[in-house]
């Protein structure tokens, strides 16, 4: 048994990652340090599992008026759960990364708290395209939304640890000197063995959502030279598509 303290730490980890990633109410304080942030991304898939999750049970709540209403309410409390945090990097990616400017420049346009028309259609372009895919999936929607949204996570994770960052400053560049390595590898593993649990069919989207993430390094690499927060948060709107999509043609097939 670990003892207080080892569970203490765990714990702030724990707390961390929802904090980080959702905008759920918990104000439990920790300390904010190297250790504490590298232990935090160990849960980054638990974390996707609680908000897909929670999009799952509004589904199955909704879903008896129709598959609409289930799909929209699902994917709206989501976005609550998360705050749109990462809508937001989405959109000021796309900003950025579409201006075609310089390296500076586009970071500059990234900062700016103003949104662009790249931005907005790219917000539109995400939910509708989202929407259209929890409406058009079948089976078992909360598991679904639960992996998928998990698999973005771990994902995420994976580049914060291994992958070079654009600037020495920002949540991203913290993330990245605490060296969560060895924190990824163990949330990784066990993640997949839930997921084998749930079917070995259902490791293709975890694939397609890696798949995103190398695409994502290899853009980032060319505009700004490695990652910052927005773009982390642009990766986890991607990896969601990918895996839905994966998933509408997954359970197709089988």
């Amino acid at each position: 048994m670990l003892r207080v303290t080892g569970e203490d730490k765990m714990i702030d980890g724990f707390i961390l990652s929802i904090q980080f990633l959702t905008r759920l109410p918990i104000r439990k304080p920790v300390y904010f340090n190297d250790k504490s942030l590298s232990r935090s991304i160990l849960f980054f898939p638990l974390v996707g599992l609680v908000i897909g999750g929670m999009g799952g049970i509004f589904y199955y709540i909704f879903q008896h008026i129709n598959e609409n209403i289930g799909s929209i309410f699902a994917l709206l409390s989501m976005i609550i759960v998360t705050g749109g945090l990462h809508l937001d990097g989405l959109s000021d990616t796309c900003d950025g990364f579409l201006s075609y400017r310089e390296r500076d420049r586009v970071l500059q346009i990234m900062k700016d708290s103003r949104i662009g028309a790249f931005g907005v259609m790219a917000i539109v372009l995400d939910i509708l395209l989202k929407y259209i895919l929890i409406l058009s999936l079948k089976g078992n929607i909360p598991l679904i939304l639960a992996l998928s949204w998990s698999n973005s996570r771990l994902v995420t994770g994976y580049l914060m640890s291994t992958k070079k960052v654009a600037k020495n400053e920002g949540i991203g560049y913290m993330f990245y000197k605490s060296k969560p390595q060895k924190y990824v590898l163990i949330g990784g593993m066990g993640y997949v063995i839930i997921v084998l649990l749930a079917g070995p069919v259902y490791l293709l989207p975890l694939l397609s959502t890696f798949l995103v993430g190398q695409v994502m390094t290899k853009i980032t690499y060319k505009k700004i030279g490695g990652f910052t927060g927005d773009v982390y948060g642009a990766t986890i709107e991607l990896g969601e598509m990918a895996s839905l999509l994966t998933f509408l043609g997954v359970l197709k097939w089988i």
